[in-house]
């Protein structure tokens, strides 16, 4: 009890570090996310279309899967430095597999049946994909987003390796001192910031399958 109690009175004995860094983890988790999305959607859909597209695109994605978002980080900063975009670099690649892969799954898996009556029905390709395949395939693509969202604010806690800030930067801090309550400052934050965006995005995709 007394830790938590230590970690609250540094917490507020350190409030504008406290708040300038949960800022700086916010802006690691949203920049890599939106880049992610943007990219990571319409090339799921493309690689839905194409077997050779999904072969080369979803192979290729997974095997960034395997390589640690640390060392992703360590070789960047020979050619970035010591920066945010090293930091952003890393997250991104870390993001862009589950919501490409869901995304091409949303779509593969989409009854031919339904695309068959929308053609009957005389809608062209394009409404089809906006009034029928995208509402269809959202929640799946919704789920992705739930878990690159979730990896990438647990994982942007090692942006503060590269001096990127976050709440990393009081983990990192909390080992170095050996105090668990300056550790706890920043541990807690992410968890909580995690819990809410697993929460919040479980409760979306529930929503969108009924």
């Amino acid at each position: 009890m007394a830790m938590w109690q230590q970690a609250w009175a540094y917490a507020l004995d350190n409030s504008d570090k406290f708040v300038a860094a949960l800022q700086q983890h916010l802006l690691l988790v949203a920049v890599p996310l939106t880049i992610g999305i943007v990219f990571g959607l319409p090339l799921g859909w493309w690689s839905a279309q194409s077997k050779t597209v999904s072969t080369v695109v979803i192979n290729g994605f997974n095997a960034l899967r395997v390589i640690p978002s640390l060392a992703v980080l360590f070789l960047a900063i020979p050619v970035l430095g010591l920066s945010f975009a090293s930091a952003a670099i890393a997250l991104t690649l870390l993001a862009m597999p589950p919501i490409l892969i869901s995304t091409d799954v949303a779509f593969r898996t989409i009854a031919p049946a339904i695309q068959e009556a929308a053609v009957g029905m005389g809608m062209n390709q394009s409404q089809i994909l906006r009034q029928i395949e995208i509402p269809l395939a959202l929640p799946v693509m919704i789920a992705g987003i739930k878990t690159a969202t979730v990896e990438v604010i647990a994982s942007a806690t090692l942006a503060a390796f590269v001096g990127a800030g976050g709440l990393g930067d009081f983990i990192v801090l909390g080992f170095a001192a050996y105090d668990p309550a300056i550790l706890l400052v920043g541990a807690v934050p992410v968890a909580l910031l995690a819990l809410i965006a697993e929460i919040s995005l479980s409760w979306l995709q529930r929503s969108l399958q009924r």
